[in-house]
């Protein structure tokens, strides 16, 4: 299965779909991102790009080809200098990283569960 974002003007994502892989395989059975990217704007119209569900900091989890940086959510940036998907950025103190395109928080979080705290800039332990 091969997944597409479709963005609009703005390059953000509207929706995400998973396509057969027969709708994006040339006459050798090659995927091929045109190919699946004009059977979905033919069906549908708009801009689409596909995006990896396995693909998270610019890594594929299970070794294959990694796409786009990131796997594309609704609301996620298409930044095309990059050629990645950016999610939205969580606490206006936190910075992109510019190899992975996630963001990161000033203080990396400490083992356990932690929720961040914008307010006074550190990880607040949660207590269930």
């Amino acid at each position: 299965m091969a997944h597409f974002a479709e963005i609009d003007a703005l390059h953000k994502v509207i929706q995400v779909v998973v396509l057969d892989d027969k709708d994006t395989q040339d006459s050798n059975g090659s995927e091929v991102e045109s190919i699946g990217a004009k059977y979905l704007h033919d069906a549908f119209s708009g801009t689409w790009l596909r995006t990896s569900y396995s693909t998270h900091g610019g890594v594929h989890i299970l070794n294959g080809e990694p796409f786009r940086k990131n796997y594309a959510g609704v609301g996620y940036t298409y930044d095309v200098e990059r050629d990645a998907f950016i999610s939205p950025k969580p606490f206006p103190s936190w910075v992109l990283n510019e190899s992975t395109c996630s963001w990161e928080s000033p203080t990396p979080m400490p083992d356990g569960d932690y929720i961040w705290n914008e307010e006074t800039q550190v990880w607040d332990e949660v207590i269930t």
